[in-house]
C-alpha cells in the first residue's frame, strides 16, 4: 500500500486549524513567526491525518527516530514523510519505509550546489539538459525524498549517492531496489522514494482537511 497527496495551503483558515491540532503540533505551530509557515505545518499534519483516517487509522501517537524522522509509535505497520514548500503541503503513507519531498522551482537557484555538491553525473545531466534550473530540482526532490526515505535526511550527504535518470529514475549501484516517482505540480516537482513505483498522486483540497 502506498498514496501520495499534495494540498495548497495558501487560503488555509489558520484559527480553524490550529484548533484541530494536538498540543505538540500546536506547539511546533508556535515556533513559527510568519502566518505562511504555521500554515504550511498546520497545513501539513492535517494532510497526513486525513490521510491515514481515509486508511482507518487513527489514535495518532508520534515518536522520532535518532535523525528525527517521524514515525507512529502505535501503528508499526504505517509510514509515513511529510514535506512543505512555497504553498504547498504533500504527504506519503506507505506500508513500507518512504520518504517525500515537494519543492518550487526558483529559476535563480545557483547551479553550483549541484557543481559542489552533486555527483559529477548529476551535475553534467543538469547542465547539459533543456533548462538546467528546472532539472536542478528535479534532481533535488528526488535526492532529498532519498536522504528522508533511509531516515538519515541531511545527515546523507549529497554526494554519498548518485541518482541516474533515464527511462526509468533509480540509484545507480543500488542493491535495494528502491523506486523513485516524480511529479510536476505547476511550478512544483514532488518526489517520493519507497518501495513501490507510483503512477499518480492525489490532490487534496482544504475542505478535505477540515
Amino acid at each position: 500500500m502506498i498514496k501520495l497527496a499534495y494540498c495548497n495551503v495558501a487560503d488555509l483558515d489558520l484559527k480553524k486549524s490550529y484548533g484541530l491540532l494536538p498540543n505538540d503540533r500546536k506547539n511546533k505551530v508556535d515556533r513559527f513567526r510568519f502566518p505562511k509557515d504555521k500554515k504550511l505545518s498546520c497545513g501539513a499534519y492535517l494532510l497526513l491525518k486525513k490521510m491515514l483516517s481515509d486508511e482507518d487509522v487513527y489514535d495518532l501517537s508520534f515518536k522520532y527516530g535518532k535523525y528525527e524522522k517521524a514515525y507512529l509509535a502505535n501503528h508499526a505497520n504505517i509510514y509515513f514523510n511529510i514535506s512543505h514548500s512555497g504553498e504547498y503541503v504533500a504527504c506519503g503513507i506507505s506500508n513500507e519505509e518512504i520518504g517525500v519531498d515537494v519543492e518550487q522551482i526558483d529559476e535563480t537557484i545557483d547551479l553550483n550546489i549541484a557543481k559542489n555538491y552533486f555527483f559529477n553525473e548529476e551535475y553534467k545531466d543538469i547542465i547539459t539538459s533543456k533548462n538546467p534550473h528546472i532539472e536542478f530540482f528535479n534532481y533535488w526532490v528526488l535526492k532529498e525524498s532519498y536522504m528522508k526515505y533511509t531516515g538519515l535526511g541531511f545527515n546523507l550527504n549529497l554526494d554519498e549517492f548518485c541518482i541516474l535518470k533515464s527511462d526509468e529514475i533509480k540509484l545507480k549501484n543500488d542493491e535495494n531496489n528502491v523506486k523513485f516517482s516524480l511529479f510536476d505540480i505547476e511550478n512544483y516537482k514532488l518526489a517520493c522514494a519507497s518501495k513501490y513505483k507510483l503512477k499518480k498522486c492525489e490532490e487534496y483540497f482544504l475542505k478535505d482537511l477540515y
